[in-house]
């Protein structure tokens, strides 16, 4: 029979071979590809991947206990800025342990945050270059806040303390000015942040008529899980976007990608509001400053034209008396003049009368002659044509109902006829 060891004996072997071959503590870079809490203990797992495409070659377990990662996360938020998260690369100081129930794992004793934060700052350098490179890292800047930045879509979580205090700060300010706000709600720490934002970057788009600015804030509580700002799609997005956008998201350290390419970079929700604030005063002020800027250039001019006005008064009367003068000069000269001339034409038209009368009476006289001359012979001629010569002559006039008959063709069997003569009439019968 071959001599074999029980699973707990080769454990405990392998245990005994780690623990005294790898007694001391190592500093091992790595990148987080999960971490969660548990009763207090922090479980993590490691991974490694290969630089060229990004394929994991190595991976591991790691342990913090409770009363270490108390000290270890709070040193490593407060100098990062942020909470250890899958996809971050940390440099961890760990020792071997090797279990005969769990098997094996690294425990980790330490964390250097500043490993961490030079890959930050190493990523973040990459994002602003490929940024740059397209040729989009400034167009933010092009953008100019409008006059009067009041319609504001603000993306925020709906319950941070900072929106509550963004609102708070623009409806009571001091000045009375009239804001109006729309929430576009958005996830702002963790893993889901650039994909939260940038969709409700795209909510905001389709109303794009109905602002003036975009406000990016966070606020309250640790400035922490603030990686999701440091993404090229997300400060890709805010760098083409069609208005200015203002940012607050509440951090003191080095500026985010997001802050960089921003119109308009914050450190708090508050400032933002106070920037909005103080940009409508500037605009107020200078609105002020240019009506009394026309107010006064209207007094000077008004105040030059009374002077002129007043001297030109002082002028008047010798003017008038001069224009006077010589339009009543004018006037006599012009009165002379048709005087003269109603007089020269009323003896002009007198002697064309004179003339007129001369040759009108023997005018008269002869057309007068004439139509006496023309009477007599009409009257002549009217007697001639008398009927009743004609009846003295011997001739007769023949009568249908009072009508002369001219033609015999016009009578009929029956018709009486009356018969004119000179002395008399006499009645026939047509038979």
């Amino acid at each position: 029979m071959r001599n074999a060891f029980t699973l707990y004996e080769l454990n405990q072997m392998v245990r005994q071979v780690l623990e005294t071959d790898m007694p001391d503590e190592y500093w091992v870079e790595a990148e987080l590809s999960e971490i969660r809490e548990v009763r207090g203990h922090c479980y993590m797992e490691l991974i490694q991947k290969d630089e060229y495409n990004n394929t994991p070659i190595a991976r591991a377990s790691a342990k913090c206990w409770s009363r270490q990662w108390m000290v270890i996360q709070p040193y490593f938020e407060r100098i990062t800025g942020q909470r250890l998260h899958a996809g971050l690369k940390v440099l961890l100081k760990v020792v071997v342990n090797f279990h005969e129930a769990y098997g094996f794992s690294w425990i980790v004793v330490d964390i250097d945050p500043t490993y961490t934060m030079g890959d930050m700052a190493r990523r973040r350098q990459e994002i602003i270059q490929k940024l740059k490179a397209e040729g989009v890292f400034d167009m933010q800047k092009e953008l100019e806040i409008p006059m009067f930045a009041q319609r504001i879509a603000v993306i925020s979580s709906a319950n941070a303390a900072g929106y509550g205090d963004f609102r708070h700060q623009l409806s009571d300010n001091d000045h009375g000015f009239q804001f109006s706000t729309q929430l576009f709600p958005a996830i702002m720490q963790g893993e889901q942040v650039e994909e939260s934002v940038i969709a409700a970057l795209n909510q905001v788009n389709r109303q794009i008529d109905h602002f003036d600015v975009v406000v990016i804030i966070r606020g309250g509580g640790a400035t922490s899980d603030l990686s999701g700002f440091d993404t090229f799609d997300l400060a890709e997005n805010v760098a083409n976007f069609p208005l200015p956008i203002l940012t607050g998201i509440g951090h003191e350290r080095d500026e985010s990608v997001l802050d960089l390419v921003a119109n308009t970079s914050l450190k708090t929700p508050t400032a933002v509001a106070a920037f909005l604030i103080d940009h409508l005063e500037t605009v107020n002020s200078r609105i002020e400053e240019a009506l009394q800027s026309i107010a006064e250039m209207v007094k000077r001019k008004m105040d030059t034209e009374k002077l002129r006005l007043g001297r030109l008064a002082e002028k008047i009367p010798l003017l008038f008396s001069v224009v006077k003068a010589k339009r009543t000069s004018e006037v006599d000269a012009l009165l002379a003049k048709l005087i003269h001339q109603a007089e020269s034409r009323v003896s002009d038209e007198q002697h064309r009368i004179y003339q007129l009368q001369g040759r009108l009476k023997p005018a008269v006289e002869r057309r007068l002659t004439e139509q006496m001359h023309r009477v007599t012979l009409l009257g002549q001629k009217v007697f001639d044509m008398d009927p009743r010569r004609l009846l003295e002559k011997g001739y007769s006039i023949t009568l249908f109902e009072g009508k002369a008959v001219r033609d015999a063709a016009a009578l009929k069997k029956g018709d009486e006829i009356v018969t004119k003569l000179n002395k008399g009439s006499v009645k026939s019968i047509i038979s």
